[in-house]
């Protein structure tokens, strides 16, 4: 079977044990972010300064197989380089996976601290990390930086920071925390300035945050909150078009992971509709129609999506980018290229490679070419 090489629009790693005392003085470290699962694994207990959060684990991480591991226990053994990086550019490299956008784990809770001075340093010691150890690892690698929404200023300031020391993008939660200022209004106008600026991408995953968390229970919960999780970067997008963020900073490129792709057409007709129909209505206007801002400025990624490469062929949505979710159960580490064929088998060149290689580059063209774009397997 030839073999596929792609780059990924979307993995995670996951921070070594002693992650935050790595990156941050003691009394700090002691405040971020760990997990206690009780007992029975029914249940986890997650602290993060000074909070307690109950949650109940999932029955695919507490169900055990025949060697007394969990699913989750399983994929991840099945996936070393989940902390290893050195076996991690081996599992990619098996997989045809040549350079990847790497989102954190630990991380994703820092958006639900309270404490801007705590967020401040926890973002800056985490950047650190992340350059050092993930993209000093390989130039393959692309860490976003993570930068506080409790404080504009130390926003800015931090996107400044990561910039100096080679991070080439922003991660950020869909939804700032409570009390703090939706992504439109324009008290965040300078972080847009100090991305564009700094030539960073912004990165949204979803999932990204609390208020994306599996809001159902009961009866048809597991699909329902998985297709609940996407509609944060959804929203976060039209937030950005419809209140002009994009088009006064044509700079800036924005990359929606693991949410799908067949929506931004969706969404730009929808937004077109408004635009037009409600003109009266609308501010502030606009240079292009909300659709031409979607489709000049953002990028989503999708893993097994049948409609995603439709997307592009059938609706002129060029910014589809594939992503594999590394290691998660989700995603497709284990059969990446029965995967990559089932989308791409009888699908033109071009179009293949604009999904699989393409897009990526014109966010990250720092990453290169794989060394060949496919090979006997």
């Amino acid at each position: 079977m030839e073999k596929i090489w792609v780059n990924s629009g979307d993995s995670h790693y996951m921070e070594p044990p002693d992650f935050w005392q790595q990156a941050l003085p003691p009394k700090l470290a002691e405040r971020m972010p760990r997990s206690v699962k009780d007992p029975d694994e029914r249940w986890e207990t997650v602290y993060v300064d000074g909070q307690t959060l109950r949650r109940p684990i999932p029955l695919i991480a507490r169900r055990r197989d025949a060697d007394g591991l969990t699913m989750v226990e399983r994929n991840m053994t099945r996936a070393p380089g989940v902390t290893d990086l050195k076996e991690r550019i081996k599992d990619q490299d098996n997989e045809g996976v040549w350079g990847e956008i790497i989102y954190p784990s630990l991380g994703m809770w820092n958006t639900i601290i309270k404490d801007p001075v705590l967020v401040r340093e926890a973002v800056k010691g985490s950047n650190a990390w992340c350059a050092s150890e993930l993209q000093g690892f390989s130039p393959r690698f692309i860490a976003p930086a993570q930068v506080s929404m409790l404080s504009v200023d130390d926003a800015v300031a931090e996107v400044e920071r990561a910039a100096g020391i080679g991070l080439k993008a922003v991660f950020m939660p869909s939804t700032p925390p409570e009390g703090i200022d939706d992504l439109h209004e324009e008290s965040w106008d300078p972080l847009w300035s100090a991305i564009e600026d700094a030539g960073m991408v912004v990165t949204f995953h979803i999932g990204g945050s609390s208020e994306d968390i599996s809001p159902y229970r009961g009866r048809g919960g597991a699909i329902m909150n998985w297709v609940a999780a996407a509609y944060g970067g959804q929203k976060a997008v039209y937030k950005l078009v419809a209140s002009g963020v994009l088009d006064r900073h044509p700079g800036i490129k924005v990359l929606v992971s693991e949410g799908g792709a067949s929506w931004v057409p969706f969404l730009g007709d929808r937004m077109n509709e408004a635009y037009r129909q409600l003109g009266m209505f609308v501010k502030p206007k606009l240079s292009l129609t909300p659709k031409e801002i979607l489709y000049r400025q953002v990028y989503a990624s999708f893993q097994h999506d049948e409609s995603a490469v439709q997307a592009l062929t059938g609706m002129g949505y060029q910014n589809v980018m594939w992503g594999s979710d590394y290691p998660h159960v989700e995603g497709t580490f284990g059969h990446t290229q029965e995967t990559l064929h089932e989308l791409f088998d009888g699908v033109p060149d071009d179009v293949r490679r604009r999904v699989t290689i393409g897009s990526f580059l014109d966010l990250f063209p720092q990453v290169g070419e794989p060394p060949v774009e496919s090979a006997a397997a």
